[in-house]
């Protein structure tokens, strides 16, 4: 049964909502819940069965009752569990948890809640054991991580336990500590909000809350603590906003009580793990701001200490404190030094990169005592962030690349407001750049010609006003292009990201504009194919814009399509570029300037060009040009979208050939019912005389086995095992399907026994007419049985992609026999040799060779009958010897299996002997086949 378990557990965590649809949910909870009572189930396979109710309660329990009904069997487990089952109980407290919380059991005031929020409270107290040992104390760790859990989900839930709370934290005297602290202080700061929302309330309140130890009386006090979702969303932090937005409660300056708590914990901090601490200083940062007559000099005794913190986390919590109390904590010196500090962190080589990244980051948004910005959400660097202190984090080329754009980025806006060409810093940034352009123009990586894009954009941002760097960048790409044209989608990137960005900026056009300048003055003869295509990407990126003049790329087409042999080569990818450079020229406002020069282009193609489909296409295009009006043509090549805002794509006749503009979306590869494509083996035909195919002598050969293996190590020697199958139509097919155009049959592994498969192009497959013959390579890593899974992707008449699986197809182990790879010029004679040797050097080695016997009952008709059938292209003694035949198969890569078939007076006798002993059982299952029925049994 724990088996069985073992499975479905299994089968539930590889797809939950699956197997449930696949069984009924009560029933599996029930069965469920009976095997965790069970006392002969093992401990382990009971923690497993937990694993559902705590990932996934919600598809357990689909109602409250259910939830409640759950949580109640668990917690009659939890009451019989052995005390030594730590393990199984501090799951068993995770499951009700989950069960509880998301049944919303919690939230409706269940009684079932109230019985497991006593009995948490009563595992938390439980320090009754003698020894304390470590067991004890992870389930009253994980009893506490439950409270905090459902106080987290339910603010206010544990608000009248922050005395009992209190007083554990202060007995505890293990690592425990902490794990009681972090629990009070969320009840605390969630108690203090939910008196911030009741009207009215003060002091008396406040202190009333910190010393209640009352029982969970939710028959009593029904909305107590209610909290709707707005409020919890802002519990999760309130001092993420604007500190305007802080709600406080008023209680005057009699606050003794909870400024004896804060100081309490602060105290203790020191002794908390990092995170701990962390979590600790954030929540007592909320509460001290919601209640303003807690000063927040309380904090500053523990100031010291975090400003020198060489911890992320609590340097972070520092700055929140900052960003809570500004100077009513922080001094102007110790604003000086955080600032100092953090310039210092952002490029300390201890420290890794993500780290110093997340100092910048905290310099951009510095939280000053005295902000000039009132926004949250821009960047703005901090008043005493001077040019002089920020030189200490200028980029260089040495820096990795998100170190380099984040230094970029900061010294930006350090010298944003100098805005002069002469500035020193400015100068150093345009240097820096055009050092990063060396490197590109020097073939850069990938991640270096990025990284140069990303630092050149963020110069444009931040300093387009400055025309003359502006305009040598400008240059200074254009020469970058016709050097590396590979570069064409970063530049037309920019471009377009750079308009997005800055509207108003005409850099973009003046760089388009001096892309097209150097593109139609390329010499055509030093021209190639590549240099074309993205040439023709970049101009039909020019052509988008109105203010640049088109007839120098229509020069340029014209030029390329009538005298060099690259324009009517035939490429379809080509021609589908050139036709995107018309197309953009149709939509341009200056198209009755361009009229004929454009007519001829689209003539020429329609003409001339060597692909069927561009010709037509251009013949399209030419009749519109020439028939329909300019708005009707702008009309029936609009773009997708329009410029108020994204609509409903169309599929207009431009989708046809713009592959950047919806080719994509509408295609649609649509998947068939049923399969009715399979791949049916060709019976093949060996040679009937083996033994006499390559008769004539030559010189002998010294050592065969050492000429033989020597062509194992000639490049391309290697054979393959080529199988032949017919791709076959089936009958009483759907009607579309009986004339099936450009087929792609792709072959997916089994097993890692043979090398992947590469796809197969079938033409065509039509009803009625011979199946096409499709031949399959395989190149055997082990020469095994294998299967392989067949899908097929096909065109229908009416144009529609479809895919459909196949039968798989099974390659038998007697599929990859071939003869043995000899020299054409060996005699029979030689290849005899060659088998006397390879069965001289099995039997006498040992390791992967071995030699075995199949015995079998055979009629000596029957056998010559089996020969000729199975045997003959293997033959290496003559057919005439019937005394004993000899029989070597070829196995790719390099596995022999050698036959000695011999009739013995009681039976015949295969004697084996094979390089790889892993094939005997494989040969043995073939001759037990063929010779069950040598008359009927083909290979």
């Amino acid at each position: 049964m724990a088996e069985s378990w073992y499975g479905r557990m299994r089968r539930f965590s590889g797809g939950p909502t699956r197997f449930l649809s696949e069984t009924n949910v009560e029933v599996f909870l029930t069965e469920l819940l009976r095997e965790l009572r069970d006392d002969r189930a093992s401990f382990n396979l009971k923690v497993l069965l937990l694993s559902p109710l705590c990932e996934y309660p919600d598809l357990l329990c689909s109602s409250d009752s259910v939830g409640q009904e759950t949580a109640l069997d668990l917690m009659s487990v939890f009451a019989q569990c052995p005390r030594k089952s730590t393990q199984f109980r501090s799951h068993l407290l995770v499951a009700l948890t989950c069960v509880l919380i998301c049944t919303s059991c919690v939230r409706s005031r269940s009684h079932v809640a109230l019985d497991f929020l006593d009995l948490l409270f009563q595992v938390a107290q439980d320090v009754g054991d003698v020894h304390n040992d470590d067991t004890s104390r992870s389930l009253r760790a994980t009893a506490c991580d439950c409270l905090q859990e459902m106080e987290t989900c339910c603010p206010g839930l544990l608000s009248q336990r922050l005395e009992l709370l209190s007083g554990l934290r202060q007995q505890e005297t293990s690592r425990l500590h902490q794990v009681y602290a972090g629990l009070q202080i969320v009840v605390l700061k969630n108690a203090v909000y939910q008196l911030t929302q009741e009207p009215g309330a003060g002091a008396e309140h406040l202190k009333c809350l910190l010393g209640g130890n009352t029982s969970f009386a939710w028959e009593v006090d029904q909305d107590a603590f209610q909290t709707d979702s707005k409020d919890s969303a802002m519990l999760s932090s309130l001092i993420q906003g604007s500190m305007g937005m802080m709600p406080t409660l008023h209680t005057g300056p009699d606050c003794k009580e909870l400024r004896s708590v804060l100081s309490s914990l602060l105290e203790e901090s020191y002794l908390f793990t990092p995170l701990c601490q962390a979590a600790l200083l954030h929540r007592l940062t909320e509460v001290v701001a919601m209640v303003p007559g807690i000063p927040p000099t309380i904090f500053r005794a523990q100031l010291l200490r975090l400003l020198g913190t060489s911890e992320v986390c609590l340097f972070h919590a520092t700055l929140l404190m900052k960003c809570a109390f500004t100077d009513s904590l922080f001094s102007a010196e110790d604003e000086t030094f955080l600032l100092k500090r953090l310039l210092v962190l952002s490029q300390h080589p201890l420290l890794s990169i993500p780290e110093k990244l997340f100092y910048m980051d905290c310099i951009l948004h510095f939280p000053e005592n005295r902000p000039i910005s009132c926004s949250d959400s821009d960047e703005a660097l901090p008043v005493l962030l001077t040019p002089q202190l920020a030189s200490t984090l200028l980029p260089t080329v040495f820096n990795d690349s998100a170190t380099m754009l984040a230094r970029l980025h900061l010294q930006s806006l350090v010298y944003l407001e100098e805005g002069v060409e002469e500035s020193r810093g400015l100068v150093y940034l345009y240097d820096h750049l055009t050092s990063m352009l060396n490197i590109v123009e020097s073939g850069g990586s990938r991640e270096i010609v990025v990284t140069f894009f990303r630092a050149a954009f963020l110069f444009l941002l931040y300093f387009s006003q400055v025309h003359s760097y502006c305009l040598d960048l400008s240059e200074q790409l254009c020469r970058l292009y016709l050097r590396h044209t590979r570069l064409a989608p970063h530049l037309i990137n920019l471009a377009n990201q750079t308009q997005e960005r800055l509207p108003e900026c005409t850099w973009a056009i003046g760089l388009l504009r001096g892309l097209q300048k150097g593109i139609t003055k390329a010499l055509l003869g030093q021209l190639s194919l590549q240099d074309l295509s993205w040439h023709l990407k970049v101009l039909t990126r020019v052509a988008e814009e109105r203010e640049i003049c088109q007839h120098c790329s229509l020069g340029f087409l014209s030029s390329v399509i009538t005298t060099s042999p690259l324009g009517v080569g035939g490429d379809w990818r080509l021609g589908n570029s050139f036709l995107g450079v018309c197309r953009r020229v149709l939509l341009h406002p200056t198209l009755d300037s361009l009229l004929i020069p454009l007519a001829d282009i689209l003539q020429h193609l329609a003409c001339y060009y060597g692909d069927a489909d561009i010709q037509d296409h251009a013949r399209l295009y030419y009749t519109l040009l020439t028939t329909v009006s300019q708005e009707k043509l702008a009309m029936m090549l609009a773009q997708e979208a329009a410029d108020n805002g994204p609509q409903v794509k169309k599929r207009t006749l431009s989708s046809l050939m713009a592959e950047n503009e919806g080719l994509t979306g509408t295609l649609t590869v649509h998947q068939t019912e049923t399969a009715f494509l399979c791949l049916t083996l060709v019976s093949s035909e060996g040679p009937g005389e083996s033994g006499q195919l390559h008769e004539k002598e030559t010189e002998d050969v010294t050592d065969v086995l050492e000429a033989y293996r020597s062509q194992f190590g000639e490049p391309g020697f290697m054979p393959d095992v080529t199988l032949k199958y017919q791709l076959v139509l089936k009958q009483d097919q759907d009607p579309r399907f009986e004339q099936l155009f450009n087929i792609r049959l792709h072959f997916v592994l089994t097993d890692d026994h043979y090398e992947q498969l590469q796809d197969i192009n079938v033409p065509c497959v039509f009803k009625g007419r011979p199946p096409p013959v499709v031949q399959l390579r395989l190149k055997p890593r082990q020469p095994y049985p294998t299967t392989l899974r067949v899908s097929a992707i096909f065109t229908t008449q009416d144009g529609f992609s479809w895919h459909t699986p196949l039968p798989d197809v099974h390659v038998a182990f007697q599929q990859s026999f071939l003869p043995v790879p000899t020299p054409p010029s060996w005699s029979g004679e030689a290849r005899l040799q060659l088998f006397e040797r390879l069965w001289e050097e099995i039997s006498s080695e040992t390791g992967d060779c071995a030699v075995s016997l199949f015995c079998c009952q055979l009629q000596e008709a029957e056998l010559n009958v089996l020969v000729g059938k199975h045997f003959c292209p293997f033959l290496v003694s003559h057919p005439a010897n019937e005394d004993e035949f000899r029989v070597l198969f070829f196995l790719p890569p390099q596995s022999h299996l050698l036959l000695k078939v011999r009739s013995e007076v009681d039976a015949v006798h295969f004697s084996i002997a094979s390089d790889s002993w892993q094939l005997l059982p494989l040969i043995n299952s073939y001759l037990l086949t063929v010779t069950s029925s040598p008359e009927d049994t083909t290979s």
